[in-house]
């Protein structure tokens, strides 16, 4: 049997509180003393005593009776007789068949009740919820919550363009804030793999609920950038220097590719920014073939010159224009 409480004093508002000050109140404790985050030995009963002092001063109309008939209420509790009004407010908290909430409106009435705290669609009720991870609103048995799968989670993972292209493995530590404990796992990279994608590791995300499995960890890609590389799409993009006199005449030239160098031939008049194509030298794609690189022609100047390649240079100016 429910001994007579202090609503007021078990929730630290005063009697004039507001009820947006009642129902803020009630969030934070709910939050702070829920059993399946407050691994306290009292946190439970410190639970149970929230919800029962909210239940009554969340509605208007009870929690005036309760101001009304505190002493009505405390002979009500010891004799097992509510008062007048009081007849669909229950409160079971354990024993021989008990051990959850009970409003008065069986598995509804706990839906409704968790639904309040922490938003449509159930209790903690989606994947990043206040938690992180995801509890059910479904219930099974008398107030009893049915499992639920943990929320999904993401994090982000930079590569580098040569994992990117030719795939590997990576070694990633897992923290968990609420134990302490971290895990090393070996991620499989795909070879192919894009900037944005997602891999799913099963069973690495938010921690179920009342028993129910844990949800995934999805890890972002993110590209780290190249020295000598950019990517556009399925393509490659480097630069290749040139001398102003292979520029003008046309000649060879070596460009970087991911397997190694490559010679490339330059036509004669060749103005920076001209690309050259290698074909198949790109990224891999999902079809099996691979994307194109492109040589970006860049030219480069001596920074000094020797007396011969100043008259050859100056000689060269007078016959421009």
């Amino acid at each position: 049997m429910v001994e007579y409480q202090d609503y007021y004093g078990i929730l630290g508002v005063e009697k004039s509180a507001s009820q947006s000050e009642i129902q803020r109140a009630y969030r934070k404790l709910a939050r702070k003393y829920h059993p399946d985050i407050n691994k306290e030995a009292s946190a439970e009963s410190r639970f149970k005593q929230i919800g029962e002092a909210y239940e009554v001063l969340k509605d208007p109309e009870k929690r005036a009776k309760y101001d009304q008939f505190g002493s009505a209420w405390k002979n009500a509790q010891r004799t097992g007789a509510p008062p007048p009004g009081w007849e669909g407010v229950q409160f079971d908290f354990g024993g021989p068949g008990g051990g959850g909430f009970d409003f008065g409106g069986g598995a509804s009435g706990f839906s409704s009740f968790f639904e309040m705290l922490f938003g449509g669609g159930g209790p903690f009720a989606a994947a990043g919820g206040p938690f992180g991870g995801g509890f059910g609103a479904t219930t099974g048995g008398r107030g009893q919550p049915a499992a639920r799968r943990g929320g999904d989670q993401e994090a982000r993972i930079a590569i580098t363009l040569e994992e990117l292209a030719q795939g590997g493995k990576r070694q990633i530590t897992l923290s968990d804030p609420s134990t302490g404990r971290s895990e090393t796992l070996e991620v499989t990279i795909p070879k192919g793999l894009r900037p944005g994608r997602k891999i799913r590791l099963a069973g690495k995300g938010g921690h179920g609920a009342f028993g129910g499995p844990p949800g995934d960890l999805l890890l972002r890609i993110d590209l780290e950038p190249h020295p000598h590389f950019r990517v556009e799409g399925d393509d490659l993009v480097a630069p290749v220097d040139v001398s102003p006199s292979t520029a003008a005449l046309g000649g060879t030239a070596t460009v970087r590719t991911l397997e190694g160098g490559a010679t490339i031939k330059l036509p004669a008049g060749s103005s920076s920014g001209r690309r050259i194509r290698l074909r198949g030298k790109g990224l891999p794609r999902a079809s099996g073939d691979r994307g194109d690189q492109y040589a970006e022609v860049r030219i480069v100047v001596p920074q000094t010159l020797n007396d011969e390649q100043r008259r050859l240079f100056s000689e060269l100016a007078s016959h421009e224009g």
